[in-house]
């Protein structure tokens, strides 16, 4: 049938679709598939990488290695390290025993330690540099030699000059800093190391000449033990100085102790041990006299009271029995009796001498608390004073030791003074040093292994930094969607050239992917095949609408009739593509304005009809969400065998998932190499959030050399090496 005939037959279609009952292809809607996680790292998958990158890292490393050999064999200046050694006395017997006043160096490890720090400490560096005259060397004095062009003062003169700012004069170093400066450059030269488990130390200077090196540490060892033997003198000095004016304020201190201990001994006040124990027993004897005294008055004052009490209230028997008294007791039956009075009378009696006698032990009792009380005193004034002579006496015997104890040592310390020598002594000198640096087979080595880490880093990073997908094994594992298609990028320049090149080049790789495609999506449902499919993807640019006009030349090419609509009307690339004005569009068929057959532009090219789209004041999503479409493509079903629709993006608008809806199968375009994981996982996302399911993904624009780049070419037959001889055009 030739196209014109197909042609009118598709337009007396339309014209009896209006009475013509319409079977609609069942849409499934399932949930959309939960990507699998994928959080292992394939190893061989890294290796090949960098196998892959095999050129540039060998680059890499050339480079590197030729830098490192510039630098060691033209750039770093020959330094020469001399070492000297010494070794530390551990002596333990002295000429008197001066240890207990200046001991010596101790042996243990932070005592090691310590003595290499004084080894460089900075006051034998400064004598060091006095005695070498150091100041004078341009090695280690900055100011004898003209600053780099490098250095960072003349970098940012020459940027404040550049940048047309005045670069303020700085003033000339004076000369403390200058020999701040020399000092520390020499003891950044110089180094101490103690050998281990040995008490031998070793002093080392690297500089830029051997003679020099050796010279340095010889005479900074020497300085060393110069200054052990100094330090040493200086201590036994002050030892000397200290210990005699000590000793004499002990002798004065003893001398005052023993005056005071005569003056007390000799004084009338002084009470003897005999003395103060006649005083003791006769207080004791006195306050045992008080406390017979005071029981005697407290027993008559209880005694009278009692009796008084009785007589108060009649109780006579109980009274006669506590007075004991036979007087009392002869009266008490002419008292029971009802006569009472001589009772009472003997009664008041006997009462009266208990008052009297209580009165007669308390008069006495206070006569003889002063004399009591001056005992006491007198008591505690003697002890007092024998205290005071006991701590008299232990005083002054302390003071009389450490008396001792100090003069002993100051005459040993005297003797000592001259004797002094270093804890250390010279083991082996210095001889001119051996150059150490630059060490050229280290730096090629160390260049080489940078340069090889540094290119694999670079692969590796390559590898990590893309987002994209390069193979459909990624895609699948990281959308759960079967990928359908795998299509290469097709050369050409202009979206005009799309059409003219699918119909020149037959048997080209893209157009073996579009029917590798088209095999896929129809035989996803031998019973019911797809009737309205729908190409999207999640951003712009990804291919989809050339997926779309390379499917819809692909189906026409099976003499089928089929309807290209562009469903994106917002961006209406589509026009980009095909000749001549259309007719209508999308908008005008949906509102009724026109038909369907009188819409469509008929390509002769594509072979098949489209239906453009257009700039409309009606919002695309309601447009696409109406009942007219829903009708607009019931009508389309009934008058083509297939109908493609090219929707927006996925991320950018609902309108794909609107027209989703209507669609029996959704073809989900990704950009290889490109599109990001996260964007094409959000656009599915967006789909299965209303229930549709995508029929599958599609690989898009493949490049062939980047594939093989990426180590991939020998996997898939469109762009596979083993496919160069099926394909006319690459």
């Amino acid at each position: 049938m030739s196209p014109e005939e197909r042609q009118c037959q598709r337009k007396q279609v339309l014209t009896e679709i209006t009475s013509s009952p319409v079977v609609r292809f069942p849409h499934a809607r399932e949930e959309a598939p939960v990507p699998a996680a994928d959080d292992e790292i394939d190893l061989l998958e890294l290796f090949g990488a960098l196998w892959r990158g095999k050129w540039v890292i060998a680059l890499f490393a050339i480079l590197a290695v030729a830098a490192g050999g510039y630098y060691a064999f033209g750039v770093a200046e020959p330094q020469y390290s001399a070492t000297s050694r010494l070794v530390l006395e551990a002596r333990d017997q002295q000429v008197v025993d001066v240890e207990s006043v200046v001991s010596g160096v101790s042996t243990d490890a932070p005592a090691l330690n310590t003595e290499l720090s004084i080894m460089v400490a900075r006051p034998l560096i400064e004598e060091l540099v006095r005695d070498l005259d150091l100041l004078e060397d341009p090695e280690f004095n900055p100011s004898l030699t003209e600053p780099s062009a490098f250095s960072p003062s003349t970098v940012i003169s020459l940027a404040k000059s550049w940048l047309g700012m005045d670069a303020a004069e700085e003033a000339p170093p004076t000369d403390r800093q200058i020999f701040d400066k020399t000092v520390e450059n020499v003891s950044a030269a110089i180094t101490a190391s103690n050998e281990r488990e040995s008490y031998i130390f070793s002093l080392r200077a690297t500089t830029g000449d051997p003679e020099k090196s050796a010279n340095m540490v010889n005479r900074l060892a020497q300085i060393y033990l110069d200054d052990q033997i100094e330090t040493k003198f200086a201590a036994t000095e002050y030892a000397v100085d200290w210990l005699s004016e000590r000793v004499s304020e002990l002798e004065h201190e003893l001398k005052e102790q023993e005056d005071a201990i005569l003056d007390l001994q000799s004084s009338g006040a002084f009470e003897t041990q005999a003395g103060l124990q006649a005083l003791k027993l006769q207080e004791r004897d006195l306050e045992e006299r008080m406390t017979e005294l005071r029981e005697t008055a407290e027993a008559a004052s209880a005694r009278a009271a009692q009796l008084e009490e009785f007589r108060e209230t009649g109780e006579f028997e109980a009274a006669a029995a506590l007075a004991g008294d036979a007087t009392l007791q002869g009266a008490l039956d002419a008292a029971v009796a009802g006569e009472p009075a001589a009772f009472r009378a003997r009664l008041d009696t006997l009462i009266e001498d208990a008052r009297e006698r209580a009165d007669a032990a308390e008069q006495q009792l206070t006569s003889l608390e002063p004399r009591h009380d001056d005992l006491l005193a007198q008591i505690e004034e003697r002890e007092g004073q024998r205290q005071e002579l006991s701590q008299l006496m232990r005083d002054a015997d302390a003071t009389r030791v450490l008396y001792e104890t100090f003069l002993t040592r100051l005459k040993e310390t005297s003797i000592q003074i001259g004797l002094q020598q270093a804890d250390s002594r010279m083991l082996a000198s210095a001889l001119p040093g051996k150059q150490v640096a630059p060490r050229t087979s280290m730096i090629l080595a160390l260049a080489l292994v940078l340069g090889l880490m540094l290119g694999a880093a670079v692969i590796l990073l390559r590898q990590f930094l893309n987002k994209g997908f390069r193979t459909a094994e990624d895609l699948e594992q990281a959308t759960a969607h079967t990928v359908v298609g795998q299509v290469p990028r097709i050369p050409i320049r202009r979206r005009a050239a799309l059409i003219d090149y699918l119909d020149k080049n037959p048997t080209s790789a893209a157009a073996e992917a579009i029917r590798n495609l088209r095999t896929s999506l129809l035989m996803s449902n031998v019973d019911r095949p797809p009737k309205v499919i729908l190409s999207t993807s999640s951003i712009p640019g990804e291919g989809k609408t050339t997926l779309a006009i390379a499917l819809a030349h692909n189906l026409a090419g099976l003499g089928k009739n089929v309807l290209l609509v562009e469903g994106d009307i917002r961006r209406r690339t589509l026009y980009q593509y095909f000749r001549g004005k259309p007719p209508g569009t999308l908008v005008q068929v949906v509102s009724g304005t026109l038909t369907l057959a009188e819409a469509v532009l008929h390509d002769s090219r594509l072979g098949a009809d489209v239906l453009l789209g257009e700039k409309s004041s009606i919002n695309a999503g309601d447009l696409f969400s109406s009942q007219r479409f829903h009708d607009f493509l019931e009508s389309a079903r009934a008058a083509y065998d297939y109908v493609i629709i090219d929707a927006p993006p996925s991320l950018v608008v609902p309108d794909a998932r609107i027209m989703g809806g209507e669609a029996d199968a959704i073809l989900y375009t990704v950009k290889w190499d490109e599109t990001a994981a996260a964007q094409v996982k959000a656009g599915l996302r967006e789909f299965g959030s209303v229930g549709l399911r995508v029929t599958g993904t599609v690989l898009s624009q493949i490049d062939p050399k980047g594939m093989k780049k990426y180590g991939y070419g020998g996997k898939y037959g469109a762009y596979g090496s083993y496919g160069k001889d099926y394909y006319d055009v690459r």
